[in-house]
């Protein structure tokens, strides 16, 4: 008989307590729980994991081994599972040349229509598909390789006071100490005038010393102290532009990257005018419009014009539909102001999740699990419809929809409801409900529950007065033209608009480096002590990164230990109870407390250490103790049970109530970073901010600091954004949940629509007011939370 059912049996991923849970299939399934309670583990760590590792033992031995295979999960069986696919809202190492044409391979077909239906140049040899792309040695322009832009460096950037001899440092982008030295020493001895003043020396010589290519070998006699020997060496002269380009494209230190990097601007390539194209390709015109002119148009308006076009050429009419059938299952996703030629790097997560959607809707595929993360992320409730929509069209069609959701509008969409928790950490992995959604009700551990049914009132605040004022003028960035804004300070301002109205544009890209001092796409009058901007990107990329590494606790700790009786009488200092260097750490794992163990045609399994059992640590560091405890021990302990612990240490107290009260009481301070959601790593991130002392007015920039919280979880952010302000700072968060909104001082809202149709500041002012502003497509949400 068929089962229409997945039935899982002793889930013990992570937090999950041996759950045993029975879904229906070909349904719309949402996972709930505050963050932290184990949804995500159950939805993508137990059941996309079984069906991936489930996939890879019909593969070819051969094959696996070229394939990174995931572990299997801790589950004792799961039976009726079909095949999955993922989308999930981690986004691999971010590169230029990946755009929205290539997540969603239009760039392919677009490509194929310039190939075979293009006009071309009298004379001119039909060019394969491959010459339009810029990512390949066929079609890349070759002054810029593709990349549309070019690095380069002036007088200006490398000599930034020329009032300064070359002894006393004129050329800012050379190295410090011997090698600074060296190289002056060099022009020393080549005859240039090191010790006149820059902007006396002439400009032939200025313009060799910085820009030659050519590196003469000169015998150096160094002038030293009296009591050094001095001996002459052959010294290499390297010009200040060939060491900054040399430093920025070969260092594998960031932060010599990061300095040579100030002394270069970015222009767009002169060769092929930033199109990224060999001037062959660039010939060829469709519509009268060149590849690159329609890889930068808003999906939109690229689906007008194919829409126009002449199509009595079968080539032509079969390519145009195959790109508008494309084009529309993006743009059903609200998305239809992003272009072709866009770079992933500067999509949100929320963004790039649903192309990878739209391309899944345009596979035909039928009888799988999809399992998505948090799909309603950086969504206006006025795009919410338009995505249920999508979720309802794969499973018509024949497919399982796992979704790990918050936004309580698509939760109530769900033909089956799973809500995990009923905390965080040790205090969830349970399922507390599975069934239909109305059955919540019922539960009373549910946090979920308490938001989704009977919606709780907000209390009434009195809104706060503003101090004085910043006065962002002329913004010219994406679809901001000339876009004049002002933002209060000392109150909590919420900025709103559909998806792509603008609104990361002018807080992150314009305000924020404005405030810094940095170049920006404005001006700005007023000014603020500090500036701090939270975001949800991780706190480290290896599992030695950590909370206790991040917030500074794990420094206090150190010093802890290093200063007990048992540790001074060994000569240990803190950098023995460090598992990242040599010395205190287990040597066999290398501090990892885990050794890789290479199956070959199976995916590597992890073992905790032989050596240490997974302490970090070798055995004589951890003989030293505090109050009993190993500094392993201690690493295991929970927020909430360190904040107990360490309570007679008021630095360590300090950083440990403020995680407490940003909820993060489940953690362990040394859980990996690698283990840690968005909303965690923002969390955290803030509380690191929050346990610093007060230094002058700050203002907090915020992008969506929602995604991916549980409405419990958003009120205890709320309370500390809140607290910040009261405590005489400012706060401006780009948001779209309504419940932030409705309890802001201020409100700026962009649009009306997204991309061209936006960028626009359609209301400012109270909450109170901008729900009244006609033309917001926000206001209408607005005035049904403040009237609810």
């Amino acid at each position: 008989m068929h089962d229409p059912h997945v039935r899982i049996r002793g889930a013990r991923e992570h937090n999950l307590k041996a759950v045993d849970l029975d879904i229906p299939r070909d349904r719309l399934i949402v996972f709930t729980g505050v963050s932290g309670s184990g949804k995500s583990s159950l939805a993508f760590g137990t059941i996309y994991a079984e069906s991936q590792r489930r996939y890879f033992e019909s593969v070819a031995p051969y094959a696996r081994r070229l394939i990174h295979q995931i572990g299997a999960p801790k589950v004792t069986e799961i039976t009726g599972l079909p095949p999955a696919v993922s989308l999930q809202q981690r986004r691999s190492t971010p590169t230029s040349r990946s755009s929205v044409g290539t997540v969603t391979t239009l760039s392919n077909s677009l490509r194929m229509l310039y190939s075979r239906a293009g006009t071309y140049p009298p004379g001119a040899e039909r060019l394969d598909s491959d010459a339009f792309s810029p990512n390949t040695a066929a079609g890349a322009c070759p002054v810029c390789h593709g990349l549309g832009r070019v690095h380069r460096t002036t007088e200006q950037l490398l000599v930034p006071d020329p009032s300064l001899s070359i002894r006393e440092g004129a050329i800012a982008a050379w190295p410090g100490a011997w090698q600074g030295k060296n190289l002056r020493d060099i022009l020393d001895a080549l005859g240039y005038a090191v010790d006149r003043p820059w902007r006396e020396l002439e400009q032939k010589d200025r313009d060799w010393i910085l820009f030659t290519d050519e590196q003469p070998v000169v015998t150096v006699h160094p002038v030293r102290d009296a009591d050094r020997i001095q001996r002459p060496y052959q010294g290499t002269y390297m010009s200040a532009r060939h060491y900054v380009l040399k430093t920025f494209a070969d260092s594998k230190s960031q932060t010599l990257r990061t300095k040579a990097e100030r002394f270069l601007e970015s222009t767009p390539c002169g060769s092929c005018g930033g199109s990224r194209l060999r001037p062959e390709a660039l010939a060829v015109t469709f519509a009268g419009r060149t590849i690159a002119d329609l890889a930068g148009l808003p999906l939109d308006a690229l689906a007008a014009l194919l829409e126009a076009a002449d199509t009595t050429d079968e080539t032509v009419r079969v390519l145009t539909t195959d790109l508008l059938a494309r084009i529309a299952v993006v743009t059903e996703l609200g998305l239809g102001y992003l272009a072709l030629d866009r770079a992933t790097p500067t999509l949100s997560a929320g963004e790039l999740q649903r192309l990878r959607l739209a391309t899944q809707l345009r596979s035909g595929l039928f009888g799988v699990v999809y399992v998505l993360d948090e799909p309603s992320a950086g969504l206006h409730p006025a795009d919410t419809q338009a995505l249920l929509k999508v979720l309802a069209r794969l499973k018509d069609a024949g497919n399982s929809v796992f979704v790990v959701e918050h936004h309580l509008d698509v939760v109530r969409e769900a033909d089956w409801l799973v809500d995990v928790g009923p905390g965080a950490g040790e205090h969830g992995g349970q399922v507390l409900h599975s069934g239909p959604v109305a059955d919540l009700e019922g539960v009373a551990d549910s946090a979920t529950a308490r938001f989704l049914f009977g919606r709780e009132h907000t209390p009434v605040r009195q809104l706060r007065t503003p101090e004085r004022w910043l006065k962002l003028t002329g913004v010219e960035l994406h679809n901001l033209r000339g876009v004049d804004a002002e933002f209060p300070l000392g109150v909590f301002t919420a900025v709103t608009g559909v998806s792509g109205s603008g609104k990361s544009s002018l807080v992150g890209q314009a305000l924020a480096p404005l405030l810094a001092g940095e170049p920006g796409p404005g001006r700005i009058e007023g000014r603020v002590d500090r500036v701090v901007q939270v975001d949800q990107r991780p706190i480290g990329r290896t599992p030695r990164s950590n909370l206790a590494t991040y917030t500074g606790l794990f420094d206090v700790v150190r010093k802890v230990f290093a200063d007990s009786d048992d540790a001074r009488a060994r000569g240990y200092k803190a950098g023995r109870f460090s598992f990242n260097v040599a010395g205190g750490r287990c040597e066999t794992c290398q501090g990892e407390g885990f050794v890789s163990v290479e199956l070959l045609f199976l995916p590597s399994t992890y073992a905790p250490c032989p050596d240490c059992a997974g302490a970090r640590y070798n055995p004589r560091t951890l003989e030293v103790t505090y109050r009993g405890r190993s500094i392993a021990d201690v690493l295991d302990l929970s927020v909430e049970a360190a904040a107990e612990f360490l309570a007679e240490i008021p630095a360590a107290a300090r950083s440990l109530r403020t995680l407490l009260d940003v909820g993060l009481g489940h953690l362990r301070l040394g859980q990996p970073a690698t283990e840690l959601s968005g909303g965690e790593a923002q969390r955290i991130k803030l509380a690191s901010e929050l346990q610093r002392a007060g230094r002058g007015h700050t203002l907090y920039l915020l992008d969506e600091p929602t995604t991916g919280l549980h409405p419990a979880d958003v009120e205890v952010l709320m309370r500390q954004l809140h607290g910040l302000v009261d405590a005489g700072n400012s706060v401006v968060v780009v948001e779209h949940a309504m419940d932030v909104v409705a309890a802001a001082d201020w409100v700026i809202d962009l649009g009306p629509g997204g991309g061209a149709e936006g960028g626009r500041i359609v209301a400012a002012g109270p909450p109170a007011e901008v729900a009244r502003a006609a033309g917001s497509r926000t206001a209408g949400y607005l005035a049904a939370r403040l009237g609810g």
